[in-house]
């Protein structure tokens, strides 16, 4: 197979980036390590590879999706279940998941495409007229809830069912994250472990022969992220799916803290180590006695710099706040705390809700007086702008 020309790639069809992100969930069910981050990958390698033949997209996705040896022993029956349709029923039956679809894409075990035209675009576009007329009906093939529902705003989702759907999503989003940011390496032209990921993309400009070997070595640092969560009134429709969030990310995480403010502040993070989520967000109801009323964030600053900063704190933390920023305490104490907590970290993160409403600005006194100190200022209203925080947080 020859490298494609500079300059010849093309954007893929819609109907294979569809493809790619629901391999990527299946493998997810089956405990593959598939994130969003794995999933570009993959559209990369098939838009820059122009794939043709099976054996290719099989030993390509192979190396970038396979990170351990059950990872490598299950992938060719996963493989050949999503894009052959091959063994879909026992896969369904001794899965994880199993609710990948089974309608086949690619030709016979021969290994080629089928169609004569542009090979797996042309092949895929073919499938996109059935695809949406399955949409029309609502049946969603393939297509998770977080997936679906990933720009709706938290505050729009009225039935309980559907409320208690975006809170176990907000929760896996941060798994997936903390797993994500906590295994991510440093690549080294020398070591003891080979990149495979990394030795395989070079490789591709030079015909896919690995000349160059590229090499990990573990973070020596690891980011520490210390969260604090607005539990006042005016948050009361976010709170409930940010606690679950949190959950995720402090779930055997011992790199990150957790505090949760209102009138007071109060340290969660013992109460988020909990495995089992409703008792969890339980402990905390009981640790931050209060929560719904009003705000008085500079108050809870100083009492985070005052006792807890030195002992959460140093050079590599992102402190990442919560919080609508209405407060009833005066703007000039909170920015003063601000300036002392900027001194203290190293990256300091607003998540806004509002942010997500139409017209919205930060014309807030306490907004205004937290602005000048940020390093990130971005929303938080749906599972989209949450899993836009993970390259960010990955450059830290």
């Amino acid at each position: 197979m020859t490298p494609p020309e500079p300059g010849t790639f093309k954007p893929l069809e819609d109907a294979i980036l569809a493809r790619i992100a629901a391999f990527a969930r299946l493998l997810r069910h089956h405990d593959f390590v598939a994130g969003p981050g794995e999933s570009a990958d993959a559209a990369k390698i098939a838009a820059g590879l122009g794939i043709r033949r099976l054996d290719h997209l099989r030993q390509a996705f192979r190396a970038l999706f396979c990170s351990r040896t059950s990872d490598w022993r299950k992938f060719d029956e996963l493989f050949n279940s999503h894009w052959l349709g091959q063994g879909m029923k026992r896969l369904v039956k001794t899965g994880g998941g199993g609710s990948a679809p089974a309608r086949p894409v690619l030709g016979p075990s021969s290994g080629h495409l089928q169609g004569s035209g542009n090979g797996l675009t042309d092949q895929l576009a073919t499938t996109r007229g059935g695809e949406a007329a399955e949409g029309a009906t609502g049946k969603n093939e393939g297509a998770s809830w977080a997936e679906v529902h990933s720009t709706t705003d938290f505050r729009k989702i009225a039935d309980p069912g559907e409320l208690e759907k975006a809170h176990a999503a907000a929760e896996q989003l941060a798994k997936v994250m903390r797993a994500r940011l906590t295994r991510r390496e440093n690549a080294r032209a020398k070591g003891r472990r080979i990149d495979l990921r990394a030795t395989i993309r070079r490789s591709i400009a030079g015909g896919g022969v690995p000349v160059d070997l590229l090499y990990r070595q573990r973070k020596v640092k690891p980011l520490r992220l210390v969260v604090l969560l607005d539990a006042s009134g005016s948050m009361q429709m976010y709170t409930a799916v940010f606690t679950r969030f949190i959950h995720g990310v402090l779930d055997s995480f011992h790199e990150a803290e957790a505090f949760v403010f209102h009138t007071r502040l109060a340290h969660i993070s013992q109460a988020m180590r909990e495995k089992n989520a409703t008792r969890a967000v339980e402990r905390m109801s009981l640790m931050s006695e209060g929560v719904g009323g009003g705000t008085r964030i500079g108050e809870c600053l100083a009492a985070f710099n005052q006792w807890h900063a030195r002992r959460v704190l140093n050079s590599r933390s992102c402190v990442m706040i919560l919080s609508d920023g209405y407060d009833t305490g005066h703007p000039e104490a909170l920015a003063r705390e601000m300036a002392r907590l900027r001194k203290r970290c190293r990256r300091i993160v607003w998540l806004n809700p509002m942010m997500g409403w139409e017209g919205y600005r930060p014309d807030a006194r306490a907004m205004q007086a937290a602005l000048p100190y940020l390093d990130l200022f971005a929303p938080a209203h749906n599972l989209k702008s949450l899993a836009a925080l993970e390259p960010y947080l990955a450059r830290l």
